[in-house]
């Protein structure tokens, strides 16, 4: 089993919410993350998009580039025209030796809405669904072309939430689609993590690693809150500060290579980041039973 523990650069500066983390530079985020011994960073808003810039901000820090999400509208436009939109995005990730493509749709999602419920989440009905899946598959065979995976990240708000969307999602798609395995979401929108994956341990090529507090689920639940506002609250935290037992879902994935990248929506100014993703890393160390070993702690104007 060869896994990577990388690290998404939301810890510091949010992408749905820009103002948390707004003053947080690139070089703190990469300085931060390398401190605590994270090996690759996906794609954040303050990172550079063409390649010879983004190896130029990563190499100071010896860090690799994983992938970065990317927002499909497929039930607005055909595969056609997603081809040639991501068609940049595809050049970056083959120029910085990527193995996957993130993508979720995200035509009607309520993510980003900081007022509306996740209750009012978009449900497709029969058509909905073969239309999204028949073009996810053709998009995702045009990005098999290029040696990429097309990963696909369920996520609360949007169409491919809860357990059935997922099940209904990965069985009207074709093989080129494979899954990103986000614990918290998967969680939160109703699934056993470690269920998902026994069930589709042969098409999942990313985990994305973010923890559920309980309580702070309940109220989001009851309270009807919003994506956005269930964030601020601190409703996501890295692995092992949280409700999810990783034990439990690696043990089913004896095979997985790849990246486990942590997670965790908060407010940095209430979240250390650079506490919060050492926390989330020695916790994964301890349950992969890797090397245990950080770089030793020093001051960080050194």
């Amino acid at each position: 089993m060869a896994i990577k523990i990388g690290a998404n650069p939301i810890i510091w500066s949010n992408d749905d919410l820009r103002s948390l983390g707004a003053t947080t530079s690139l070089d703190t985020c990469l300085r931060e993350a390398r401190l605590a011994g994270i090996e690759g960073m996906e794609m954040g808003h303050k990172f550079p998009t063409s390649a010879p810039e983004l190896k130029k901000a990563l190499a100071p820090h010896n860090m690799a580039f994983i992938s970065g999400w990317w927002s499909t509208n497929l039930l607005v436009h055909d595969e056609a025209a997603e081809i040639k939109a991501i068609s940049a995005r595809l050049e970056l990730l083959k120029e910085m030796g990527c193995k996957v493509c993130i993508v979720c749709e995200t035509s009607n999602s309520i993510q980003g809405a900081f007022d509306t419920p996740l209750s009012q989440r978009p449900v497709l009905d029969d058509a909905g669904w073969t239309l999204l899946t028949t073009r996810m598959t053709r998009l995702g065979d045009h990005i098999a072309e290029h040696g990429i995976d097309l990963v696909y990240h369920h996520h609360m708000g949007t169409v491919v939430q809860s357990r059935q969307d997922i099940a209904r999602f990965m069985d009207e798609t074709g093989p080129s689609v494979k899954l990103l395995l986000d614990t918290g979401h998967a969680l939160w929108g109703g699934s056993d993590p470690a269920e998902l994956a026994r069930t589709y341990r042969t098409r999942i090529k990313h985990i994305h690693a973010k923890d559920l507090r309980p309580f702070k689920r309940a109220q989001a639940d009851v309270y009807e809150w919003s994506f956005l506002r269930a964030v601020l609250s601190g409703v996501f935290t890295v692995p092992g500060d949280g409700g999810i037992d990783y034990r439990r879902i690696f043990a089913e994935l004896p095979d997985y290579d790849g990246w486990v990248v942590i997670e965790a929506e908060q407010d940095p100014q209430c979240a250390n980041p650079l506490v919060y993703v050492r926390m989330g890393r020695n916790y994964l160390v301890d349950v992969l039973g890797g090397d245990a070993r950080l770089q030793s702690p020093f001051t960080l104007n050194q």
